[in-house]
Parts: C-alpha cells; structure tokens; sequence
C-alpha cells in the first residue's frame, strides 16, 4: 500500500475547493506561521542547538542577473522566425552565448537563418546548427548552462529527460488544447468573427488557438451561422483561393489533419487538397470527448463544438484534463470571466478574446503543467536568461559589531541573538 497516496489524495481535493486561493486564507495562515516561530522559539531553539546552532548578521545585500553561460535554443516551425528570433533577444541581451536550432521542417527559413545570420553576429558567441531527430539528439547529449525549447510536449520530455542529465535548467514552451467557453449571454457574431480570426490564422498551426468550444446545443445553434459569415467574409466562398489562409507545413500535418475530419459530423468546411496540402476552415459539431480530435492538439483550421449543460459543466470539463498553455472565456457577464479566471488554471487567460494577451511585452508568456514551464517575452526573456545571483557585501571593519555571533554563546549572549533575530537584519541558518 503506497504511504502517500491518501496524503496527497487530501491534498489536491483541497487545493480543488479553491481554499487556498483567497487572500484571507494566505494571511490566516502565514500569521500561524508566525505564532509557530514565535510560541515555539525555546523547542526550535534547543533542536537548532542540538543539530546546527549558528547565526549569521546580514549586511547589504542584492540580486546580480548573469548570464547562465552557454545557452541552447531549439525552435519550432509553426512561427520559424519569430519563435526563434525572440528567445535569442533575450539569451543575447542577458550576456549568453548562443547555440541556435531552427526547425527542419521550416526548411526554407532554417536555410535563410544558418546562412545569413551569422553575417551579423559574432561567430565566436552565436551559432546556428542545422539537421533533424538525429542531429538534435546529438547535440542534447552535451552539456550545456541553459535550454530553450519550443515543440510538442512528446518532444519537450526527451530535451527535459536530456537536460536532467547534466542537470540543466530548461525552459518548455509547449502547447495542449486551449478550451475557449461561450455562455449563453454573448452576441453570437462577434464571438464567431473572434474565434474564427483566432482559430485559423496561420491555417490554425498556432499554439495558442482555440482548440475546441464549450457552449450549450442553444449557442451551439447561433454559433455556427455566426462562424459560416465569419468564415466567408475572411476567406470568400472559396478560401482555397483567398491569399490571407494559410497551408498545412507537410504532408504528415495533412494527412493526420485529413483523418481528424471524420470525427463528429462537418458542419461548415470538411474539403481538403493533399496537392495544396489545403484544409478549409472547417467547424464540426457533435463531437464527443472520447474522440480523436479532442485526445490531441489539433494544430490546423479545425474547430470542434462540445455542448455543456452549464458554466459548472464546462469547468468540470476543463479541470479534468491537463491544464493548457491558453484558457479563453466569452461572456457579458464579468462574474462569469471572473468565474472561469478563478476556478480553472492555464498558462494564460483573455476574456472576450483571442491570444492578445501573448502580444503584450509587459506580460509573461508560457505554460503551466504540460503545457510547459518558464516564462518570457519583453523583460521576462532577460529574466529567464539570467542567473539571478544572490550576493551580500559585509564591511571589512568595524569588527566589534559581529562580536555577538561568534561562540563562545553566554546566556546574555543567546538573548541578544534572539533578539537580532526578530529584526529583519539577521537570519537564522
């Protein structure tokens, strides 16, 4: 029988009540931390005495933001130079030097950036670094001081498996299917005009679309003519002709796509090309969550409706799967955003629209769980790239004043220590 499970089982069905989470608790709580410390000063005292026993007075102290060293970026295809671009901003700003790992199957951009960005850089601290699987397990094999990836959460636990061996920090942007909740308040055209923008810009190959909507089969009705006008005054009666829709990056893509059609019943779209590796804005209905299309992230111009009964039904549904790199919730009710905001978890949010939150520099990007870890953007990428060291400066004189926290420890000595160490000052080690 496993010790912890009931433990742990407590645990997590609390954290699920929210009761963690309010403000009230947080204080409740740190102030019984601080009756604790303070009740039971004499027993901690004496334990402390028996196992280590020594103080330290602090002087001037600070945070110094280094580089890490050499750092590794590895970067995906769906946005090959813009994933690739801002990451070494902030690794190159921060101090680092660079090994850089476009995607492969970017193969046009790749070429461009191994044979014309180190015209620009310094050679001697920038590298690009071209090949696949193979050439990208090789070069995981050395060490390095930091990793950057973005990709698949499939692939972001072989790099983290890599990185581990070397003990290496590591970044993970990755993505997950971001559930996008529509209640019965909203206006059905401007969700759809949202939405559909959203969901099928870049042919949908965005880590932050919309993967899938929860709404009631009443919305659901009003939804899908709304998405149709959206749809057709984006892209005309023939998207496949509209030069604002973009195409599927290779085969494998369309074909898995091409097999992600059959799930539930097609309600605007469904047509495909393997010739264009084209795949029309599609919306399918119906859908059940057992399903193919809603066991993966979809990565193309696909949209499954889910109907729920309730907002409660919705963020049950949400709550039992992995928490996603985006969370998008419509309403007009601001007690319903807020709802969602506070009962579900995500490594971003936006309420009444579409992935503007990831274009703000003076917000933190990146996911929670299997979704990822870390975070950048703006001065969240110097952040990340830096060690943010820990220093104190102590004065080489005035001897006198450290008198108190050397042995031998008289009683008077012990009292004026306890005393020193309830100002913020000293510490306890």
């Amino acid at each position: 029988m496993d010790p912890f499970e009931e433990k742990l089982q407590r645990l997590k069905e609390a954290f699920d009540t929210g009761k963690t989470k309010t403000a009230k608790f947080r204080a409740e709580q740190l102030r019984s931390l601080g009756r604790f410390l303070q009740d039971s000063s004499k027993q901690l005292h004496d334990a402390l005495h028996e196992d280590l026993g020594k103080v330290t007075k602090l002087s001037s102290a600070f945070i110094r933001k280094e580089p890490f060293g050499l750092v590794l970026i590895i970067a995906p295809w769906n946005y090959p130079l813009n994933l690739t671009i801002t990451p070494l901003v902030g690794a190159i700003a921060a101090g680092n030097c660079v090994i850089l790992k476009p995607s492969e199957i970017s193969k046009n951009t790749e070429k461009v950036l191994a044979e014309l960005l180190p015209q620009y850089l310094d050679q001697s601290c920038f590298a690009v670094v071209l090949g696949g699987p193979e050439e990208t397990g090789q070069l995981l094999k050395h060490k390095f001081d930091y990793i950057f990836f973005t990709g698949s959460p499939r692939v972001g636990k072989i790099v983290m498996a890599a990185a581990a061996k070397h003990l290496t920090p590591i970044t993970l942007e990755l993505g997950g299917k971001n559930p996008c909740y529509v209640d019965d308040t909203c206006d059905p055209q401007i969700v759809a005009n949202r939405v559909a923008w959203f969901r099928y810009f870049n042919a949908g190959q965005t880590c932050v679309a919309p993967d899938y909507v929860l709404c009631s089969q009443e919305m659901q009705e009003r939804l899908v003519p709304a998405l149709q006008n959206a749809i057709t005054r984006f892209y005309g009666d023939n998207p496949q002709t509209s030069p604002n829709l973009g195409r599927i990056i290779n085969q494998k893509h369309f074909k898995r796509l091409q097999g992600l059609l059959g799930c539930g019943r097609v309600a605007i779209g469904g047509q495909s090309d393997e010739g264009e590796r084209y795949i029309a804005p599609t919306v399918l209905v119906d859908v059940q969550e057992t399903e193919p299309v809603m066991q993966e992230e979809i990565f193309g111009p696909i949209l499954p409706l889910v109907t729920v009964r309730s907002l409660d039904e919705a963020i049950e549904f949400i709550k039992r799967r992995e928490k996603p790199l985006a969370l998008y919730a419509y309403s007009s009710s601001v007690e319903v955003i807020k709802q969602v905001l506070a009962q579900t978890s995500s490594g971003g949010f936006c309420g009444n629209d579409g992935f503007m939150h990831m274009t703000l520099s003076s917000l933190p990007f990146g996911g929670v769980g299997s979704s990822g870890m870390g975070r950048y953007h703006g001065k969240f990428s110097f952040d990340t790239f830096s060690n943010q060291r820990a220093c104190l400066l102590s004065c080489s004189g005035m001897e006198k004043l450290n008198g108190l926290r050397y042995p031998p420890y008289s009683p008077r000595r012990q009292q004026l220590l306890r005393w020193a160490m309830g100002s913020e000052s000293c510490t306890l080690l």
